[in-house]
């Protein structure tokens, strides 16, 4: 830390009576008043340096002994107006970056420059400020902090402007050519000396050493510099993420603290009014962060990012900052943890847990990426060119540019899948989740991005569990969402034995089941055990030829559920499966769609299919037998 000396006579203030006079053989012939103190002082050497205490005696009136001096707005206080005092007596006076702010302003006030005295206070104040304060880093930065408390003077003095830009120059600057205090440095000029400048410089730490540093300013002159640093465009934005992050982890424990100190109950206007203040200048500080926030992709963590969407909610900042945080979110959303998903919700209109309609927000952002507007084939220069080409070669290139574009982000839809499955089991405990809400999250996605639907079945099952009085009509839309065909040996198993899903759920898995064993060589022997043991709990012989889906056992629940009758022949599979999918399909008036039409079921589209297809359909089915009779 850089100091100055000016003066050489020793300190000769004292108190008496909270008076503050100066010990001289000459009696004193002026009073100024500083903020409530008063000063006993001398003429000669305060107007010999002081232009304003000039003219303020030449227009006041003299009393017979003392001359009065009101200095009310005095900047700096009764600290900074000694310094100057001590300075026109020559005593001693020690400058740093801790008091320069405060001594500059108060000689700008008392206008001590040159025009009144050479090398007057003024001049020396600069020359100390340019010379030193702005070389030094942590000079510049104690500086700009101490600024706070004088922001006009500051203002108009440049101090700041040129703290700032001290600052930004030396942030890209790597730290073995920046001066640095010993103390403050210690750990960056150890990591220096242990492998030499070069091999420094080659190490992704020492790159940003400076964000821990700008870490301790407000958020106000944080986002100046912050401006300064990126507009220098020196820095990579990985880097400027980095500190973002840094100074984030500094001041957002905070705000949590705050907050929930200024939510206990109170009694007083008084501390209604103090927890206003709390969250706005929080709110102030989380808009201010995101307004920062680069504009690359991965210059800061999905976590991150999801971290301060929940504190957004905390605080409750503008609609604006919260989309754009949902924006960015969406960008690398792939890269998230459940946990970082599960955003609580503080909405007044909703009892729900987590605030899912923000991670709908997220997910649209994400399935939104992928889509542009169409592009039409290149056209050739020549016009003759163009014609000759047929229709069908410009669809096949159109068709390309299509599967290119959306493959671009087809693992990324897988991954985002995982961990939507892994969000709706979290959410799904909710016993206030709406099941609109949790279908539309469930649907955001497209059904190729889940490759399997295990832990899509997991978290429905959770919801029926913890949603025990969902009715008949509810428990199907909820199931609709599901892709039987795409459930393990496992989930299948379970499945079959849930109380909870609906009938036509249960018959649906029974019938993939027997259908894939029927296409993987014709024998129920040959599957596995636990398959075996999933038929012969239906009454199904895993010994014999598969004749239906065929099981005596009723299956209770809420709904009243009847009970599967077997299927005798081969001949009546298909139509007594389309009897019981029918008994189980009747639309209610919960499944009308919003213009009044019934939402078409797979039953009905299984009817509607031509006898062609229908007639392979039942083929498939007794695939199984004709193996057996041929054998």
């Amino acid at each position: 830390m850089k100091f100055m000396k000016l003066g050489s006579r020793p300190d000769t203030f004292y108190t008496n009576e909270a008076v503050r006079s100066v010990s001289s053989e000459v009696t004193s012939d002026l009073i100024v008043q500083v903020k409530g103190s008063r000063y006993l002082l001398h003429k000669f050497p305060l107007l010999s340096k002081c232009l304003r205490l000039q003219r303020i005696c030449s227009e006041s009136p003299e009393t017979l002994r003392h001359q009065i001096v009101q200095l009310p707005d005095f900047p700096g206080g009764t600290e900074a107006f000694e310094l100057c005092a001590k300075f026109c007596y020559g005593i001693t006076i020690t400058l740093s970056a801790y008091n320069i702010v405060a001594a500059r302003c108060a000689a700008e006030y008392l206008q001590m420059t040159e025009d009144v005295e050479k090398g007057n206070l003024v001049y020396k104040l600069e020359v100390f400020f340019n010379s030193c304060i702005l070389h030094g880093w942590r000079d510049s930065i104690v500086t700009l902090h101490t600024t706070k408390a004088f922001p006009l003077w500051s203002e108009d003095l440049r101090i700041t402007s040129r703290c700032i830009e001290a600052i930004a120059l030396k942030a890209s600057t790597h730290p073995s050519k920046v001066s640095l205090s010993h103390s403050h440095s210690r750990r960056v000029r150890d990591d220096v000396s242990c492998n030499g400048v070069e091999g420094q410089r080659q190490r992704p730490a020492a790159k940003g050493w400076w964000a821990e540093d700008i870490a301790e300013l407000g958020i106000d002159l944080y986002w100046r510099t912050m401006i300064a640093i990126k507009s220098d465009g020196k820095i990579p934005s990985n880097l400027i993420g980095e500190a973002l992050q840094i100074y984030a982890s500094r001041w957002l424990p905070n705000i949590s603290r705050k907050i929930k100190a200024t939510r206990e109950p109170a009694g007083s206007n008084s501390d209604s009014d103090s927890a206003s203040e709390v969250t706005s200048e929080s709110r102030l500080l989380l808009e201010s962060i995101v307004s920062l926030l680069p504009l690359e992709k991965g210059a800061v963590s999905c976590s991150f990012l999801l971290k301060l969407l929940k504190a957004a909610n905390i605080l409750n900042v503008s609609s604006s900052s919260k989309m754009e945080l949902a924006r960015r979110v969406a960008l690398q959303v792939e890269e998230a943890r459940v946990s970082d998903l599960l955003i609580p919700s503080l909405s007044s209109s909703s009892n729900t847990l987590y605030d899912v309609d923000i991670v709908l927000k997220i997910l649209e952002q994400f399935m939104l990426q992928g889509q542009s507007p169409p592009t039409s084939p290149p056209r050739s220069k020549l016009g003759i060119e163009r014609r000759r080409r047929s229709r069908s070669a410009e669809n096949i290139d159109f068709k390309l540019q299509e599967s290119r574009r959306s493959s671009a982000s087809h693992s990324s839809k897988l991954k985002v899948a995982k961990i939507l499955d892994g969000y709706l089991q979290q959410i799904a405990k909710d016993i206030n989740l709406p099941l609109s809400k949790f279908i539309a999250v469930a649907e955001t996605i497209p059904d190729f991005s889940r490759l399997d639907h295990d832990e899509l079945y997991r978290a429905i099952d959770i919801y029926l569990k913890a949603h025990p009085d969902l009715n008949k009509s509810e428990r199907k839309k909820l199931c609709r969402v599901l892709d039987c065909k795409k459930l393990s040996v496992e989930a299948c198993m379970h499945a079959a034995q849930n109380e909870k899903l609906p009938l036509r759920v249960v018959v649906q898995v029974l019938f993939f089941e027997q259908a894939r064993a029927a296409t993987t060589g014709g024998k129920v022997t040959d599957l596995p055990s636990n398959i075996k043991a999933l038929l012969a709990s239906h009454n199904i012989d895993p010994s014999k030829p598969p004749r239906a889906l065929s099981t005596t056992t009723s299956i209770p629940g809420d709904d009243q559920w009847s009970t599967v009758s077997g299927l005798r022949s081969p001949k009546s599979r298909i139509s007594t499966l389309r009897m019981k999918l029918a008994e189980d399909d009747d639309l209610d008036e919960n499944d009308m769609n919003p213009d009044g039409m019934g939402r078409p079921s797979k039953f009905k589209g299984f009817c509607a299919l031509p006898t062609g297809p229908k007639k392979m359909f039942s083929r498939l089915l007794s695939t199984n037998r004709n193996a057996t009779e041929k054998s």
